[in-house]
């Protein structure tokens, strides 16, 4: 999901193993299809699980990437971090990682055991 100041725009694809490898070439082409390009992109949040090993690293790999390459920042979030919040949706991700006091740059994994 890209959320600027005036559009949401959002993909999704079917959770397959093949995808992991692909998932750059997934991000790029989806930023294409809206006119947009990494440099664009000022903060990424990643939803921290729970969910599988290879996803939630696979998502930690890449934003990391971005921020040592790009100096873009991100937020780790679970939605478990907005309990007894009423307005809870990915559109609303960034407001409440703002509320909430999500701290930037720190990684803390809940994977699936």
């Amino acid at each position: 999901m890209i959320i600027t100041n005036n559009d949401i725009y959002n993909i999704t694809h079917e959770n397959t193993k093949i995808n992991y490898e692909k998932l750059t070439t997934i991000i790029n082409d989806f930023l294409s299809m809206q006119n947009l390009k990494i440099c664009d992109i000022n903060k990424i949040y990643i939803n921290k699980g729970p969910g599988s090993f290879a996803g939630i690293r696979n998502s930690f790999s890449i934003a990391k990437a971005l921020h040592v390459a790009k100096k873009i920042d991100y937020y780790c979030y679970s939605f478990e971090d907005f309990k007894g919040e009423e307005n809870v949706s990915y559109e609303n991700i960034p407001n409440l990682c703002d509320k909430f006091k999500i701290k930037k740059n720190l990684i803390n994994p809940n994977y699936i055991s």
